[in-house]
């Protein structure tokens, strides 16, 4: 009997320690709001650089950055990808194709301000690009 209490002994202190080093990972864990976030394509070698700024050329934090892409033969493929700007207003597309029929058009947006740029990867494979977000019109 002595025997059976102790392996249940070893498997609780066992547990406890395994919870409590999830648990520490969890909270040491936070994201580097300076790092840039980066979303990778995975169908060229080009880059779009962005640096998301107000009217004020104050960086705008958590703007989304989105792109549609159409490529492959009369455009059959399509890939959505999007990400959101880091504290300083930046972030990065990587794996972006190097040939489209129509070029990039990219979409930035913070509550109701938006801005949008535009890229020819056959002219500039790694482009760096500012958008400073303005009010949406209304209708």
């Amino acid at each position: 009997m002595p025997r059976l209490r102790l392996s249940f002994s070893f498997i609780v202190l066992t547990l406890v320690v395994i919870a409590y080093s999830i648990l520490r990972a969890q909270l040491s864990s936070s994201p580097n709001p300076n790092t840039v976030p980066v979303i990778d394509g995975g169908i060229g070698p080009c880059t779009a650089d962005f640096t998301i700024t107000d009217n004020n050329s104050a960086p705008v934090y958590d703007a989304n950055i989105s792109v549609h892409i159409s490529y492959g033969l009369w455009g059959t493929h399509k890939l959505d990808l999007q990400v959101g700007s880091n504290i300083n207003g930046k972030a990065r597309f990587t794996g972006l194709p190097s040939k489209t029929k129509q070029g990039l058009f990219f979409h930035a947006s913070k509550s109701d301000r938006s801005g949008s740029a535009f890229d020819d990867t056959a002219k500039s494979c790694q482009a760096q690009f500012t958008i400073a977000l303005e009010q949406k019109q209304s209708q």
